[in-house]
């Protein structure tokens, strides 16, 4: 076995792992947003493990890919979605709060009154 197929194996096992480690993370997000009780903890659920299954994916991929090209390509487009991803879930929270969808606090207490109530 030469140094370039131990090179070539060590880029395969962590690109592959990084993939299925965004993949895990994904699926955790999916089961958050099945399980958990309200939108604010589903919103948020959904917008870390997206950011961090993007991160893993997206890095595993380009590790993986053939050519340089490609892999600035994925890098570029993670850094699209590390904007992205946390903006939006951001703009759907503060857009449910303004539309009166109050977090639940500490259990089954209804949330404290708000100011004009």
């Amino acid at each position: 076995m030469t140094a370039a197929d131990i090179l070539d194996l060590g880029r395969n096992v962590l690109g592959d792992g990084l993939v299925f480690l965004g993949a895990f993370a994904t699926l955790v997000g999916a089961i958050g947003l099945l399980r958990l009780p309200d939108f604010y903890t589903r919103a948020h659920a959904g917008g870390v493990t997206d950011t961090a299954g993007a991160i893993g994916i997206l890095v595993g991929l380009a590790i993986l890919s053939p050519d340089l090209l490609t892999a600035l390509k994925l890098l570029i487009v993670l850094v699209v979605a590390l904007f992205a991803s946390p903006t939006s879930c951001h703009a759907l929270a503060r857009a449910a709060f303004r539309s009166g969808i109050r977090p639940a606090l500490d259990g089954d207490r209804p949330p404290p009154p708000q100011p004009g109530e």
